[in-house]
């Protein structure tokens, strides 16, 4: 049942991306919206404070894949947000399947509903433009209008898309028709671009009204639209989790919603706005944003420069130090480091390609593996051992589980374990362990109010995370992840 309609904008918040753009910090399994790399918040957390005004904005709606959902719903917590809903895309099929489906969501409880659809891993800095910005773009809304945010060019730069303004709206100042989308220009169109003033960079952010954009994406995509609305009515509720029907989902195209709808519409408008606004689409982005010491260096980390001039140095695990360097990027994990000319960070890709065909796990995982009851990280490993340290959240519990080939020694070493290991169950502190032999079902939980902390040694001749048997699981996982 449809309940009565508000003049509160509802955000959407995109969060399907894989960001391998920012490897080796961004994983498939990680990607940058989930990261702090612009402040002690993630991308994610950001985008969702944006909107988090009880008078201007309803509780978010999100959309992302299966695999993130566990870290988005606690990153959310963490930050005192209460979604309206978190949709769960079976596959990944672009921006226009998933802008439809939470239209259609936010449609059945409110058909005269104002959307706020923001991508979740982009920087705005000025947060106050961002609202007037917002604001104007809603006036035209509720006009009819289909509107997308255009940024106000900084330089000629030829990685963004641009929009070229077209009439100005009679009454809505700042508002304009949209005359030409232009695909990522060479340079000596984007210095053009920049020289004319008729253009700005295509965000990637629009304000729809839910009922026109239905409408429209209904005559130009009825395909799109039609598998969409049997995903949603198809839909599934999974713990917290709403989780579009799958085949209906995977049946749609993969299109942007520039493709499928801004581009063919004569209802499309462009707000122009200077926001602070960057994408973050490579490290060279994250050093224009960050903070120059006087020699022109962001550093973040343990980092030590002698003699270093305009580069961006990151260090997440080890001292990084440099000397007489200039234009550089660098970046150290637990398990990887980058080194690239600044010029030339957008070429991490291939990288990244190269490791792919490899079949090399540094692009799917970070070091650190997230699950819904806490993480775990690599200590060290050899022949037939390996060492973890895992951490399990208050009231997290891992499945109970057994494996066919390796043993475990579990050692607390702060807070309280509460351990299944057979048909014994015990509560062991710190400094405390126990063994569990090669075929035990076992079960790791933490009954208190502070994180658990232990360390697994694991022995045997297979250590891999596929040699798990499942026999419960209070997240409702499925496959051999713990």
């Amino acid at each position: 049942m449809a309940t009565t309609p508000t003049r509160l904008i509802h955000p959407v918040i995109l969060s399907g991306g894989s960001g391998t753009r920012l490897w080796p910090v961004s994983r498939r399994a990680y990607p940058k919206q989930l990261l702090p790399l612009a402040g002690p918040k993630t991308l994610l957390q950001e985008t969702a404070l944006r909107v988090h005004d009880p008078a201007a904005f309803a509780p978010p709606v999100l959309l992302c894949n299966d695999d993130h959902r566990f870290i988005i719903a606690e990153q959310l917590r963490e930050v005192g947000i209460e979604p309206a809903a978190i949709a769960l895309e079976p596959v990944a099929r672009n921006t226009a399947p998933a802008i439809a489906a939470a239209a259609l969501m936010i449609a059945a409880r409110d058909p005269e509903a104002i959307l706020l659809v923001l991508p979740s891993d982009h920087v705005i800095r000025d947060v106050r433009a961002f609202r007037e910005a917002v604001d104007k773009a809603a006036a035209a809304a509720r006009e009819g209008r289909l509107t997308t945010f255009g940024i106000v060019p900084e330089r000629p730069e030829t990685g963004f898309g641009y929009i070229r303004r077209g009439t100005p709206h009679a009454t809505l100042g700042g508002v304009h028709a949209i005359a030409e989308f232009v695909e990522k220009p060479d340079l000596a169109r984007a210095t053009a671009f920049l020289a004319s003033g008729e253009y700005a960079w295509n965000s990637g952010m629009f304000v729809f009204p839910v009922t026109p954009l239905l409408e429209e994406l209904e005559r130009l995509q009825p395909e799109l639209v039609a598998c969409c609305r049997r995903a949603v009515e198809g839909a599934a509720t999974d713990l917290t989790f709403t989780r579009l029907d799958s085949a209906s989902f995977a049946a749609c195209p993969s299109i942007s919603i520039d493709h499928a709808l801004m581009e063919h519409t004569a209802r499309a408008a462009v707000v122009t706005a200077g926001i602070g606004w960057n994408d973050v689409g490579s490290w060279t982005a994250l050093w224009e944003i960050g903070e120059h010491d006087e020699k022109g260096n962001v550093a973040s980390g343990d980092v030590v420069l002698v003699d270093v001039e305009n580069c961006y140095v990151r260090a997440d695990k080890r001292l990084v130090t440099a000397i007489g360097v200039r234009d550089l990027v660098i970046v150290e994990t637990a398990d990887a480091i980058l080194v690239a000319p600044r010029d030339r960070a957008q070429e991490v890709k291939d990288v990244v390609a190269r490791l792919e065909r490899s079949r090399r796990s540094e692009t799917e995982h970070n070091a650190r593996v997230f699950r819904p009851w806490g993480h775990y990280e690599g200590v060290a490993e050899g022949d037939r051992f390996q060492v973890k340290r895992i951490s399990v959240k208050p009231g997290g519990k891992l499945s109970l589980q057994m494996h066919h080939h390796r043993a475990e020694h579990w050692i607390v070493v702060a807070g309280t374990a509460r351990i299944t290991n057979g048909d014994q169950e015990m509560l062991l502190g710190e400094n405390q362990s126990t063994y569990i032999p090669i075929g035990a079902s076992h079960r790791l939980e933490n009954p208190g109010r502070t994180e658990l902390i232990l360390i697994e040694v694991q022995s045997g001749s297979y250590l891999g995370e596929d040699d798990i048997v499942r026999f419960e699981d209070i997240y409702g996982r499925q496959g051999s992840t713990r």
